[in-house]
This record gives structure tokens, C-alpha cells and sequence, in this order.
């Protein structure tokens, strides 16, 4: 089984960037699709970015233009580039993986991202 390992988090001003990483136990080629997910204090967990396998990119309306999902299966790890953030960024980002042939999903642990002056 694949684990997923985020990494990148930390604390930030408003305005600042930070990057995300998600690191793979294994090859990521066999998901179809991967993706960044928050969740914020008191909120449900919504969706930041995807990216297929194929390289196509979905973002939610609250990043467009300020983030970017990529991927490098030769290295087995999704990122995600995060600028201009605003304090409302603040949540719990966490790395999913889904193989749409058998419908499994993988979940890292997440990582804090906290932007505050």
C-alpha cells in the first residue's frame, strides 16, 4: 500500500509563498488522479487543486492564480506552490491519491500551514 508523506508546512505572513510536497512510498504513476485537500478549523475538508495523470489541472475558485499543483512521477512526489497567501489559507493541507479503476483513495497525515502576521 502507498503511504503519502506532505511536507512544507509551516507559518507565513500574509502575502508570502510556500511550497507543499507530497513524498510517495511508491510510483504514483498508478494513480489517475492526485490532489491537495484543507481543512480549516471548524470547516469540512475541501479540495485546493488535482492534477490527472495526463497532467491536467483543477483548481478551486479560492487559488486560482495563486497556486499551482505539478507532479514528477519520476520522483513520486506532487506539489503545490502556494502565493500571495491570505490568512484564510490557514487550515490543514493533506495530499489524496486516487486510482479510479478501483476507486481506492490514500490520504497522507497533513500538513499545517498556518499565515498570520
Amino acid at each position: 500500500q502507498v503511504q503519502l508523506v506532505e511536507s512544507g508546512g509551516g507559518l507565513v505572513q500574509p502575502g508570502g509563498s510556500l511550497r507543499l510536497s507530497c513524498a510517495a512510498s511508491g510510483s504514483i504513476s498508478s494513480f489517475d488522479v492526485m490532489g491537495w485537500y484543507r481543512q480549516a478549523p471548524g470547516k469540512g475538508r475541501e479540495l485546493v487543486a488535482l492534477i490527472t495523470s495526463g497532467g491536467t489541472t483543477t483548481y478551486a475558485e479560492s487559488g486560482k492564480g495563486r497556486f499551482a499543483i505539478s507532479r514528477d512521477n519520476a520522483k513520486n512526489t506532487v506539489a503545490l506552490q502556494m502565493s500571495s497567501l491570505k490568512p484564510e489559507d490557514t487550515a490543514v493541507y493533506y495530499c489524496n491519491g486516487v486510482v479510479t479503476r478501483s476507486l481506492a483513495q490514500y490520504w497522507g497525515q497533513g500538513t499545517q500551514v498556518t499565515v498570520s502576521s
